[in-house]
């Protein structure tokens, strides 16, 4: 869904990128290059509101079928198994009670620690990780008498009802949550509900919960990516630390960005004091600095008071965007840590609350294809735009940006 853009500035080689804006030069449908899966030349496509999609081969669906379920049966004698690609990395441990539930842990330790299970001929410890393809020797088992499973209580299934409700795409391997705003993606201080917490209730028969794959601020509203299997967990992390996967936020900012379309690269480092934490501008060499760069583009403003932007963050560093924006004078409205404008009105009908949304995600799916997911703006945006006049399918240019 993304085109592929040649850089058009060069790659940071000098201290003077760490406070860095330069606009980048959108290109036209004649000089851009082929998307995956267009054609060469094909105008860039609008975003859709709330548009999902999977777009998938049909010789890549026959290629890479999920695999078969693995049949909890006892083994009444020696038997040798291979190890899958949902089994790749896993310890020899967890790999027993994925194939056996209802083996106790005292049996799992004898049977490795008297060398009965073998893998690939060799004796192996209980904490060692399997590779695919392994063949794992298995003796007679002895399992113990499984539990008959509790019924989910009350609050467990209103807590799988909600995250039904959040679901925008989802399929045998991957899950992609619209979050809400002001809900948090994993637990802290005091906090006892979050998203890490509500997958507990979509754990498998063989005890697998979902992975989160990334985090986004509890702020923050808009496509979370969650891994249903350990080998989706696997290729969708590798896909975020090679930047395979595009994302794309919206938000919502005083005045009028200058130039309309730039690149922010900075280096970003935590200070820290007893009451908050914030990502500060840093320079290169400082302790725990990470270098951080952002592409924006301006897509419609409301008289220049208030504009729209489109944000692409290239690295994925804590508050980032946020960060980046009002570095160069244009903070997100709504944002508690870093909107600091003094003497600034917050205009009549329009909610103080973070204008940020994680808007959209495109990435590799793990059995082929390419996962496109779209999240809608959630109330307190939509009530925004709609005051403002903003039109949400209006053509966004950081689709020119480019992907480094």
């Amino acid at each position: 869904m993304s085109r592929h853009i040649k850089r058009t500035d060069p790659k940071p080689r000098s201290r003077d990128e760490r406070k860095e804006t330069r606009p980048f030069k959108a290109r036209s449908a004649k000089t851009a290059g082929p998307r995956p899966g267009g054609k060469p030349g094909a105008k860039p496509p609008r975003f859709a509101a709330e548009r999902i999609e999977r777009r998938v081969s049909e010789p890549a669906l026959e290629q890479a079928a999920p695999p078969k379920p693995v049949e909890a049966l006892l083994p009444t004698k020696v038997e040798t198994v291979k190890v899958t690609a949902d089994e790749n990395n896993m310890r020899v441990d967890r790999f027993l009670e994925a194939r056996f539930p209802g083996l106790s842990f005292s049996h799992i330790q004898r049977v490795v620690r008297k060398g009965e299970l073998r893998v690939d001929g060799k004796r192996v410890d209980s904490k060692d990780r399997l590779e695919e393809g392994q063949s794992v020797r298995i003796p007679p088992l002895k399992l113990d008498t499984p539990k008959a499973p509790n019924p989910q209580s009350e609050a467990a299934q209103k807590t799988l009802a909600a995250l039904k409700e959040m679901t925008i795409y989802e399929d045998d391997d991957v899950l992609v949550l619209n979050k809400p705003a002001g809900l948090a993606v994993q637990g802290g201080s005091g906090m006892t509900r979050h998203i890490d917490q509500m997958l507990e209730v979509m754990r498998d028969s063989k005890g697998q919960k979902p992975r989160l794959v990334h985090r986004i601020d509890r702020e923050t509203s808009g496509c979370l990516l969650v891994a249903k299997t350990r080998f989706a967990a696997s290729h969708l992390t590798g896909a975020f630390r090679s930047r395979s996967a595009r994302k794309t936020y919206w938000a919502l900012v005083p005045g009028l960005p200058k130039p309309k379309q730039g690149r922010i690269s900075t280096f970003l480092a935590k200070e820290e004091s007893e009451d908050d934490t914030i990502m500060r501008i840093a320079q290169h060499g400082d302790e725990g600095a990470s270098h951080a760069v952002t592409y924006y583009a301006v897509v419609e403003t409301a008289g220049n008071k208030l504009t729209w932007v489109s944000l692409k963050p290239v690295t994925g560093r804590t508050h980032q965007l946020r960060a980046h924006m009002e570095h160069i004078g244009h903070p997100i409205v709504g944002d508690p840590k870093y909107f600091n404008i003094e003497n600034w009105q917050l205009p009549g009908g329009l909610q103080n609350r973070l204008h940020l949304l994680a808007r959209r995600i495109v990435i590799p799916h793990p059995r082929g294809g390419v996962i496109d997911a779209t999240a809608p703006l959630p109330q307190h945006m939509q009530q925004s735009w709609n005051l403002l006049g903003l039109d949400a399918t209006r053509f966004d240019p950081i689709e020119n940006a480019p992907e480094e």
